[in-house]
């Protein structure tokens, strides 16, 4: 991994070096850099669980009120899909969502979306020049945004930061058919590993894919995804159940996320069937060995599948809800799964904290969002080996990691949970304390701000950045703003080190 003390821009070609420097922006607060985060299709004000709204939604709005409490201005750029939302939405004096107009307003598949990425770098430069404000550092979010910023670093001199949250490479391993825009995708995810200041990977998994998969060149670093430990954190099991009218000894198996195939709900509906069945005692009645234990231990009538997301039957969230819905029939679980609907972030810890285990059956996944969500709340996770999910969750630790789309070892990993209690027990115990520990959103902003802060001084200190002849006021007002808001950063990240 290249170092960021020795090599931050290595990569990047000469042609991307700017004329002249960045200029100070007009903060809104004394003492404060403004700095933009765009995530394109992924806006960090929607209701997570909609269409094309979570893990990469939740990312950004956290990272986006996480920085700016620590002494950011934030800006999170995104695209505006109805004419009816607000087009700023401000989350606090120092963090807001703007919403740019970049073709029709309405809702895109993300696989049409490219064609209108031209307007949104030109709605992006407008704005900042109707605002008076020129964003330094600009941190980028999915493929498409990674494009965006490449385009506005040929004008101007940014530090630029990339977090991918999907890999194509990975992606279309698994894809019968590559979608129109693949080779776009997968040219644009090199260039900008091979390009950006940074790019930020939320696992070593995903960094080693990068490495393998995308290029050997430019500058990784690893900082992890998180989560709100004050709202998602663990309470008593019978106030969850009580609250969300679950009987107190029900087995209740959760999974919470959006309805897409590659989300592998049929794999663990498949799994809860072979649960309810108690399919590894008719294999160990056949002569068939098994080396975990027996599903007679459970009672098919006490156990409950409950799946929290939300769907719209116009869109295709919904044909993957109906779908699933019609497996669950097939199977004979219409009566012991709970549909919950989509479940806002004040409740969502409720349903972790009521349930037994919560299951990710992901076929990919490059870090994991509900699995440490469901671990603070004290939930012992059965997911995918796959991608972050070797990362976030601990074997054996805070759950169980089995092979993707093998629903024997996804009904064996749950039934372990449900039947040993005292191991289980152990799990709640843990698994709190390493999210605490670990993921932590002003621990994950400290992180991050840490390499804003690297990047521009460095940025600052570069001469090839400076003209002959720059008038030395622009640079002054420059190492001026930037030391300020690094005094800023420092001093709050030093505050939140002694508190913790």
């Amino acid at each position: 991994m290249a170092s960021l003390n020795t090599k931050v821009n290595a990569s990047a070609p000469a042609s991307k070096v700017a004329k002249a420097p960045f200029v100070a922006s007009r903060s809104k607060a004394p003492g404060r850099q403004a700095i933009a985060l765009i995530s394109d299709h992924g806006d960090p004000a929607a209701e997570i669980g909609k269409e094309e709204a979570g893990g990469q939604n939740v990312y950004v709005r956290q990272v986006g009120e996480a920085l700016a409490n620590l002494g950011w201005q934030v800006d999170m750029f995104t695209r505006k899909v109805r004419s009816s939302d607000p087009s700023v939405v401000q989350h606090s004096p120092h963090c807001r969502t703007v919403r740019l107009v970049a073709g029709p307003e309405e809702f895109i598949p993300r696989d049409q979306l490219f064609d209108y990425m031209p307007e949104f770098v030109e709605a992006f430069q407008t704005f900042q020049s109707k605002e008076g404000t020129n964003y330094p550092l600009i941190h980028t979010n999915y493929w498409m945004s990674a494009w965006i910023g490449l385009q506005l670093r040929k004008e101007s001199n940014i530090q630029l930061v990339h977090t991918y949250h999907s890999v194509g490479a990975v992606k279309y391993q698994s894809v019968p058919n590559r979608p129109a825009i693949a080779e776009t995708r997968l040219s644009v995810e090199r260039e900008i590993l091979e390009q950006a200041n940074c790019v930020v990977a939320t696992s070593p998994q995903e960094e080693e894919i990068l490495r393998t998969l995308v290029s050997e060149q430019g500058c990784i670093e690893v900082i992890p995804c998180g989560t709100d430990i004050e709202n998602f954190s663990a309470i008593p099991k019978p106030e969850a159940r009580a609250a969300l009218g679950f009987a107190p000894d029900e087995a209740i198996v959760l999974y919470v996320g959006r309805f897409d195939p590659r989300k592998g709900i049929e794999t663990l509906v498949r799994a809860f069937a072979q649960l309810k069945a108690g399919v590894d005692c008719q294999m160990a009645s056949a002569g068939t060995s098994t080396s975990a234990s027996t599903l007679c231990a459970l009672n098919p009538d006490k156990l409950r599948l409950v799946i929290v997301g939300g769907s719209d039957p116009t869109q295709s969230d919904g044909s993957e809800r109906e779908r699933i819905g019609q497996l669950v029939r097939e199977f004979g679980l219409a009566n012991q799964t709970h549909f919950a609907g989509r479940i806002g972030h004040d409740l969502l810890p409720l349903y972790y904290t009521a349930a037994d285990v919560c299951v990710i059956p992901s076929h990919y996944e490059p870090f994991g969002l509900v699995a440490i969500e469901a671990m603070a709340c004290g939930t012992p996770v059965v997911a995918s080996a796959v991608g972050g999910l070797n990362f976030s969750v601990a074997q054996e630790e805070t759950g169980l990691l089995v092979p993707p789309h093998d629903t024997t070892a996804f009904a064996r990993a749950i039934d372990r949970i449900l039947t040993d209690e005292v191991w289980a027990r152990k799990l709640r115990r843990q698994a709190p304390i390493r999210v605490q520990e670990n993921f932590s959103w002003p621990g994950v902003a400290t992180r991050l701000g840490n390499l804003y802060r690297c990047l521009l001084a460095q940025s600052i200190s570069h001469e090839e950045l400076w003209s002959p002849g720059q008038a030395s006021s622009s640079a002054a007002a420059t190492v001026a703003a930037a030391a300020s808001a690094s005094a800023v950063v420092t001093s709050k990240a030093s505050t939140l080190t002694k508190a913790s």
